[in-house]
């Protein structure tokens, strides 16, 4: 089951779980939690859906439909973290992946102060990850040092964190599972060009929660994503004007 927000461009949101999770062997159950106003460079505006629409939605499909995992993206506002809250407490044992959107790429925003500080204090101590990018991860642990940043937020109840470095530099790509383990656990991946994409971050969350749904281990999920995320990046689109897209629509080797 995916809970993410519309980009009427197709690079990221709803319809990059959708392509990704199905490109992994899943059938996605999508649920829109927002509208956004957004091309391949920015965001420009996004609206909530009603929140009690989403919670008759969660409530439809739990009656018909085998649920083996969550992924989180855009949420829209915190009315909708509560409801998804209020679903969890029935589905105490499925894997939550969060992608704790806050802003796009091009800086536009994604999330209010009352959003952020939902996901915090009531989704992020029930999700399994959580998948900063790292500008989100320095916002929501409040440092620009990784690890101490992560380890804030472990501190305020995350089981896991990865910390992803798209947005770093450097001809490798470091992505970084901090935990309650004593060492952190550390992926190397090519970095494919230099210049970001539109649509990674979710993609990669999307990836895991389908690798999770299929009954991967987490670290097996995560490696299997990565390396999904990175021929999809070999392969990626220019749609617009703006940043390329992951081309998902590849076929994926198993």
């Amino acid at each position: 089951m995916v809970l993410s927000g519309l980009d009427p461009s197709g690079g990221a949101g709803i319809q990059a779980d959708i392509q990704a999770i199905t490109s992994l062997g899943g059938h996605p159950l999508p649920v829109l939690t927002c509208l956004t106003v957004q091309d391949t460079s920015n965001v420009y505006g996004a609206e909530a859906v009603n929140p009690d629409l989403i919670r008759q939605q969660l409530q439809c499909l739990a009656n018909d439909v085998p649920i083996h995992a969550i992924k989180t993206g855009a949420l829209g506002n915190a009315a909708v973290v509560d409801v998804l809250v209020d679903f969890l407490n029935t589905q105490p044992d499925l894997p939550l992946i969060v992608d704790p959107v806050i802003k796009a790429a091009g800086g536009g925003d994604l999330a209010d102060d009352a959003l952020v500080q939902a996901m915090k204090q009531a989704l992020f101590p029930r999700a399994e990850m959580i998948t900063p990018n790292g500008i989100e991860l320095a916002q929501l642990g409040d440092s620009e040092d990784p690890a101490q940043a992560a380890q804030k937020l472990l501190n305020a109840g995350c089981v896991s964190v990865l910390a992803t470095g798209g947005h770093g530099s450097g001809i490798h790509i470091i992505n970084t599972l901090y935990s309650h383990e004593p060492e952190p656990t550390h992926w190397e991946v090519e970095r494919i060009g230099r210049n970001e994409y539109h649509g990674t971050g979710c993609t990669l969350a999307a990836a895991i929660a389908a690798g999770r749904a299929c009954g991967l281990s987490q670290r097996a999920a995560i490696s299997q994503a990565q390396n999904y995320v990175h021929r999809t990046l070999l392969h990626a689109l220019s749609v617009g004007k703006g940043q390329r897209v992951p081309d998902r629509g590849i076929m994926w080797e198993r």
